[in-house]
């Protein structure tokens, strides 16, 4: 007997309609439910089976959820550009307790190396994430309300990435893993940004310029490109980011021609990106970068070229004219003008908010400074004022205690980092991947004093697993030398 389901040509549909009916139904359901419920329930409807099992993946590997959340990390909040009414940002909430969930039924079954976690720099985060829950408490807080969608690239990443790092994604293997995902998706950001420069804006894109956006991503006829981000000065940050340390690797790896390649023209794609987003204070990036990463190597002669590297960058900004017919790199100079009026309000805004601040040693509350604030309490000066910059935001909303306690843990971080690459690591590849990493958290420490970019994606995401890839180094080395060790003992005398 024939398969129902099975035909020859299509004329055999007439005869029997059934799976084209069906097909039609389903079709018109479709329809009806894109009408009735909007775009973004027919897309959700459409993308549950999807979801289902990626959830079902994540659950039997935590690994798969720790690789996916570092690719939609990239571009989550750019998709509600095109389909509004999604919290898209609690995708990223959503996949860190989705991998810890992970772990804990693994736990019943195998071994999970929680033990891993515990460590100093979990400490910090922890320390710093108690600080963020006092906030609810804080009695000087405009509101708090804002406090649940503020805190979640403040602390509570950082709180849970870090530690997840540590017990799924430890291996050098992993390290590479994490370039390859980070290079990809930066690689894409940057095509996505060409475009934007080049062909322009797609219809959705040009609808958020209409509604606003054009206010600080169009200046003077020019658009400042964002790409598939928040905006260009999340998009410029992170593509310095990604441009030093990219560039770093390139010049490092020795091994494989394919990998050099690869990160070559990823660093150079990204800082292409960096350049035509307008952003200025994101070439402190990579200026700030490669002098750490000079320093980092011990070596008079890589400190000489990279100081001479870097002063040449500085002197042709600084002391030239070239290229100021050039709206690219005619905006990029005003970043070292001191007397430029964009910095001088900055300034004067600064000295507004001093005043005001002295009397709030802990903050006026997390996210009093938010867009979203502006609406709940018009009549607070932590509102009205723009901070412009990570650091004056933490200020802003948790006092000079935070903002110090703040100050401390990034800096204890990169201080015992840069130890440990300078006097600890041995193995020349090790090392270089290493100080590529410091290069680019301390890149973005500086550039967060003229944006607020430390803790908004993808940068967080990236910086959190950065600190704990830094101090995983060690460990690298350990497995280095006990291969070697293997093999010594597997090779005929």
């Amino acid at each position: 007997m024939s398969n129902y389901f099975d035909w020859k040509d299509n004329t055999d549909l007439l005869k029997r309609p059934i799976p084209f009916l069906v097909v039609i139904a389903l079709m018109a359901l479709i329809g009806f439910v894109l009408i009735k419920q909007g775009i973004a329930f027919g897309v959700g409807v459409l993308m549950l089976p999807f979801v289902v099992t990626y959830i079902f993946l994540v659950l039997k590997e935590p690994r798969i959820g720790l690789m996916g959340l570092f690719i939609i990390n990239y571009f989550i909040l750019g998709v509600s550009r095109y389909i509004d009414g999604i919290p898209y940002g609690l995708a990223i909430d959503f996949h860190l307790v989705l991998i810890l969930l992970s772990l804990f039924f693994r736990s019943f079954f195998n071994k999970v190396p929680w033990k891993r976690a515990w460590n100093d720099l979990f400490i910090l985060a922890l320390i710093w994430f108690i600080w963020i829950l006092f906030q609810l408490l804080n009695p000087m807080a405009t509101t708090r309300s804002t406090w649940f969608s503020s805190m979640r690239g403040i602390g509570l990443y950082m709180f849970l990435t870090i530690p997840i790092i540590f017990i799924t994604f430890n291996k050098k293997e992993d390290l590479k893993t994490f370039f390859i995902i980070w290079g990809v998706m930066s690689i894409l950001a940057s095509l996505k940004g060409i475009i934007q420069q080049h062909i322009g804006v797609d219809p959705w894109e040009q609808a958020w310029l209409d509604g606003g956006g054009a206010l600080t991503h169009i200046v003077r006829g020019k658009l400042r490109v964002f790409s598939f981000m928040t905006d260009a000065g999340q998009y410029g940050a992170s593509q310095g980011h990604s441009g030093i340390v990219f560039m770093l690797l390139a010049a490092n790896q020795k091994k494989s021609s394919r990998l050099r390649v690869f990160y070559a023209i990823t660093g150079l794609l990204a800082l292409y990106g960096m350049m035509i987003s307008g952003t200025r204070g994101a070439i402190a990036v990579p200026i700030m970068g490669l002098a750490l990463y000079t320093l980092l190597q011990g070596n008079i002669k890589a400190i000489i070229i990279g100081g001479l590297v870097g002063l040449a960058v500085i002197g042709f900004f600084t002391l030239t004219t070239i290229g100021n017919s050039n709206y690219t790199i005619n905006r990029m100079r005003t970043a070292f003008n001191p007397n430029d009026a964009s910095f001088q309000v900055r300034l004067n805004n600064q000295r507004i908010l001093r005043s005001y601040m002295a009397s709030r040693p802990i903050g006026t509350g997390l996210g009093s400074t938010s867009a979203e604030a502006k609406r709940i309490a018009p009549n607070s000066l932590a509102a009205q004022v723009p901070t412009d910059s990570w650091y004056v935001m933490i200020w802003v909303e948790q006092g000079i205690i935070g903002l110090t306690l703040h100050l401390f843990i990034l800096l204890y971080i990169l201080i015992k980092s840069s130890l440990i690459i300078f006097f600890k690591l041995k193995d020349p590849w090790i090392k270089a991947q290493m100080s590529a990493l410091a290069a680019g958290l301390f890149g973005i420490m500086v550039a967060s004093y003229g944006n607020g970019v430390l803790g908004q994606m993808p940068t967080g995401i990236i910086i959190y697993s950065s600190m704990a890839f830094l101090f995983l180094a060690q460990e690298y080395e350990v497995d280095i030398n006990e291969n070697s060790k293997i093999i010594e003992k597997a090779l005929p005398n």
